[in-house]
């Protein structure tokens, strides 16, 4: 998506229409049922014990939402942030072990100290008993180079399985390029240890010339991952006009951009050679054309929805407002189904909770978390 596209805000409640488990015309309402509001352009949720949330906002601030859905006050001990455009307080997930560590890893635009650059970078901390401040807060990845840009910064955070953590990283928009080469962080997915150490079985490692972070490459604008349920990582990515991508990133994989993509340049004309596919190149798991600015990605594990949706994909879309429900089938998609009308909100985040039902967030300057359920 172009950094400036908008689309008008949504009202309180929709009404969403979702497709039965044969795919017939037979259609079964759901709503969403709103949690909170009054979030200024809120970027990401993770949940928290006792029915709670933490949310962040673009311009800087985490919030602690009640499960009575009272927004809490900003969170005190967040790191300088580089907030403006694409920039600002991004993803939060909570660490597997929160409860006995109260840990939490976020990612943000870090601004060069005494410059004008910045770069994506991922930060631990421990949020305090009182639920007031974050305490201990610790860089433990900064994306390299700095670049002077406040377009494609990326970024979600999955832990997979083995305790690692999986980064995507964007390519800065004016660093296309670097997005082919192992020398830099641009257009990756990292992964690290949950202390920003390198683990020793990553693909680059012993490379010389490669950053040893480096997971995967030839990404443009990661906004969404996930674990699948059989544990591999997942995630989708901006293209540019046309061609947004869902891939499963496997170690050392390149997949390709800007050498091939399925989109093309902003107001028209071929990206490189025009070239879709390239030996030694992945090709995505699915693609987008149009693009729908994909930010969001969970599976649904829960039956809560009925067996017909359980395994489904969710992806928010940021320029239509709608929330893509994505049938699969022998890891392919099968089909696709618009959960929220057109034209509404810019759809940021979408997760599952601790209690099986799925949560939204809308970009906008009274953003709200939504529950959706069945009517």
């Amino acid at each position: 998506m172009h950094p400036k596209q908008k689309i008008p805000a949504l009202g309180l409640l929709f009404c969403l229409l979702a497709l039965g488990a044969t795919g017939a015309q037979a259609q079964s309402e759901v709503r969403a049922e709103r949690v909170a509001a009054g979030l200024q352009n809120p970027w990401a949720v993770a949940f928290l014990p006792e029915g709670r949330f933490l949310v962040t906002e673009k311009a800087g601030r985490m919030r602690v939402v009640g499960a009575d859905g009272q927004v809490g006050a900003p969170l005190a001990g967040m790191p300088a942030i580089a907030a403006g455009g694409q920039g600002g307080l991004l993803d939060v997930v909570t660490d597997s072990g929160f409860a006995g560590n109260r840990t939490v890893y976020f990612c943000f635009s870090e601004p060069e100290v005494g410059g004008s650059a910045n770069s994506t970078a991922v930060a631990r901390a421990q949020l305090s008993a009182d639920g007031a401040r974050l305490e201990g807060t610790k860089v433990i990845f900064s994306q390299r180079p700095k670049v002077a840009s406040s377009a494609h910064f990326g970024c979600r955070i999955v832990e997979a399985r083995d305790g690692t953590l999986f980064v995507t990283l964007g390519d800065r928009f004016s660093r296309k390029e670097d997005a082919q080469k192992l020398d830099n962080h641009l257009g990756k997915v990292v992964r690290i240890q949950k202390d920003g150490m390198v683990p020793r079985d990553n693909p680059f490692v012993s490379r010389a010339g490669a950053l040893p972070e480096i997971w995967s490459y030839g990404h443009r604008n990661g906004q969404g991952a996930t674990l699948a349920p059989d544990g591999r990582f997942w995630m989708h990515e901006h293209g540019p006009q046309g061609g947004d991508e869902i891939n499963v990133p496997q170690a050392g994989r390149n997949h390709g951009w800007p050498v091939i993509t399925y989109g093309e340049n902003y107001g028209g004309g071929k990206i490189g050679d025009g070239l879709t596919a390239k030996e030694g190149m992945e090709q995505p798991l699915h693609y987008w054309v149009p693009s729908i600015a994909p930010s969001g990605m969970a599976f649904l594990t829960s039956d809560r929805y009925g067996a017909a949706w359980k395994g489904n994909l969710f992806v928010g879309s940021l320029k239509f407002g709608y929330l893509d429900r994505i049938e699969l089938k022998d890891g392919k998609v099968v089909a696709e189904h618009k959960l929220l009308e057109e034209g509404r909100a810019r759809i940021r985040d979408v997760r599952q909770g601790p209690d099986g039902w799925l949560y939204v967030l809308t970009d906008e300057a009274d953003g709200k978390l939504l529950r959706l359920r069945p009517r």
